[in-house]
């Protein structure tokens, strides 16, 4: 039997209230309309949990068209989408459920604000996620200009007062670093009265920053399409521990050498479910004794109220 090994177990990790809301509202559109439902998109971005639902009935499309039988409900997913899709499915007499996060319809909410205000608008995010494209489809093509990274900052050019709003799963310090050349270049531009960046996004970033320099090796769990968990990745490298690496449960652990370490550091992204973080314990214990040590550095108690068509 080799040494004991520690895990620094990250606190908040895993569901967050959006998330938690959004998979709520497909199991309550089952339980009141029946299966199958439709669910345009990933309802959040994990595998594990879409096959899940998938099991109690629901049925993923990524467009309203793919729909084949339009008297079943829709249920829009928790990363927001176009103004063209309620439309489409209103034309279609096709009825929805908007599972959007309350976080991102803010975002939709303060663009649509500001353009009203006759403002130009940045949109700081991730070039093709979900999110984006739905906080950009608010408006009229060509209304928001996105921006990824501090380079692309340099051939932006604006006549009319300009404000950013920002993608809700971004790393905290990179986005802080992109608004801070943003003012430098242009000092008046306005941004949002409560940052646009979750507070799960920021609660588990900071958990992560207090723990990486400790590990020896870090997995982050969650899929490889979820921002808020590629993101973590990069806040442990940042912080201190190289080999971080995503780890998708479904995957083979390398347990060779998770075997050669004496402590990892553990989290999941908002969208992986506890389970997830149980079950790969659960196996390095096949291997070795295992201690835990969890770090909490916040407590969370954010709860979204379903839509009014769900409450019965």
């Amino acid at each position: 039997m080799k040494n004991d090994l520690k895990i620094f177990l990250a606190a908040p990790r895993g569901f967050c209230a959006g998330v938690d809301r959004a998979i709520e509202i497909v199991k309550k559109t089952l339980k009141k309309y029946g299966s199958p439902v439709y669910v345009r998109h990933e309802i959040v971005h994990n595998k594990n949990v879409v096959g899940s639902l998938k099991k109690l009935g629901a049925i993923f499309v990524e467009e309203i068209s793919e729909i084949s039988d339009p008297s079943r409900p829709v249920i829009f997913s928790a990363h927001g989408v176009p103004k063209n899709v309620p439309e489409e499915a209103k034309l279609k007499k096709i009825f929805y459920v908007d599972a959007t996060c309350p976080l991102v319809s803010k975002v939709h909410r303060e663009t649509e604000q500001l353009y009203e205000k006759g403002f130009d608008i940045v949109l700081i995010g991730h070039r093709n996620h979900p999110e984006v494209v739905g906080t950009m489809g608010q408006l009229p093509d060509g209304s928001i200009k996105l921006i990824e990274t501090v380079d692309e900052i340099k051939n932006l050019n604006f006549t009319k007062p300009l404000a950013y709003v920002t993608q809700t799963t971004l790393s905290v310090d990179d986005t802080k670093d992109i608004i801070n050349i943003l003012k430098n270049k242009f000092p008046n531009i306005k941004g949002p009265i409560k940052e646009d960046i979750c507070y799960a996004t920021t609660n588990r970033q900071a958990a992560v920053k207090k723990i990486a320099s400790l590990c020896d090796i870090f997995f982050v769990i969650g899929s490889t399409n979820s921002s808020n968990s590629k993101r973590l990745v990069e806040v442990a490298k940042k912080a201190g521990c190289n080999k971080t690496q995503l780890i998708d449960f479904k995957k083979k652990l390398p347990i060779k050498e998770i075997m050669e370490c004496n402590t990892i550091g553990l989290t999941s992204g908002a969208s992986a479910p506890e389970k997830l973080v149980q079950d790969f314990i659960d196996e390095i214990k096949k291997y070795t004794k295992v201690s835990i040590d969890e770090h909490i550095t916040s407590k969370e108690n954010v709860t979204f109220k379903l839509p009014s068509s769900l409450i019965n």
